[in-house]
C-alpha cells in the first residue's frame, strides 16, 4: 500500500486544496482567484457518457450532472493509478508504463478487486495478440476486423455472478 495516498485537490485532513496538473480532454472551471475561465484537460464527456449508458437500462437517464461529477471522479482514478504507476517506474529507472505497472499500482492502492480483474484482461489480451499475430503469420486474419475482449465481464462483485 502507498505510504502516503492523496488524491490531487484533497490534503491528508481531507480539505480541498489548488489543483496544479493537466488531464486528457478539456471542460472549463473558474477560478476564484482572478475570476478567469482556466481549461483543465479531462476524459472525454461523450466517452464517460457512453459507459454510463451501457451500464443501465435502455429506458434509464442520466443528468449532466452526474456525466459531469462521474467524469471528474474517472479522470482523477485513471491520474491516481497512473501515477502510482509513474512512481513504480521510475524507482526502476524505466520509462514506459505498462500494463503491469497498472496492475501493481491498483494492488499497491488497496484495490485487489479490480488488479485481479485488470490481470485476468491483460492475460486474454497477450493471448489474443499472439494468435491474431499467428493468424496474420500464416497468411489468415487479414480482413482488418479488431478482436475485442469486454473487460467489464472480468468485473464481478461479491455476491454477483461474473457476466459471460
Amino acid at each position: 500500500m502507498s505510504d502516503n495516498i492523496n488524491f490531487t485537490g484533497f490534503a491528508q485532513s481531507g480539505q480541498p486544496q489548488p489543483q496544479s496538473h493537466s488531464r486528457a480532454s478539456s471542460s472549463t472551471t473558474q477560478d476564484a482567484n482572478d475570476g478567469v475561465r482556466h481549461d483543465n484537460n479531462l476524459l472525454p464527456i461523450a466517452n464517460v457518457g457512453r459507459i454510463m449508458k451501457d451500464a443501465l437500462p435502455p429506458q434509464a437517464k442520466i443528468s449532466k450532472h452526474a456525466k459531469e461529477t462521474i467524469q471528474e471522479c474517472a479522470t482523477e482514478f485513471v491520474g491516481f493509478v497512473t501515477g502510482e504507476a509513474s512512481e513504480r517506474c521510475r524507482r526502476e529507472r524505466r520509462k514506459t508504463i505498462n500494463g503491469d505497472d497498472i496492475c501493481h499500482a491498483m494492488r499497491s492502492l488497496g484495490l485487489d478487486h479490480y488488479a485481479d480483474a485488470m490481470r485476468r484482461y491483460l492475460q486474454r489480451y497477450r493471448e489474443t495478440e499472439e494468435l491474431a499475430a499467428a493468424l496474420n503469420n500464416g497468411g489468415g486474419g487479414r480482413d482488418g476486423r479488431a478482436i475485442q475482449i469486454d473487460v467489464r465481464a472480468e468485473l464481478h462483485f461479491q455476491g454477483q455472478q461474473p457476466a459471460r
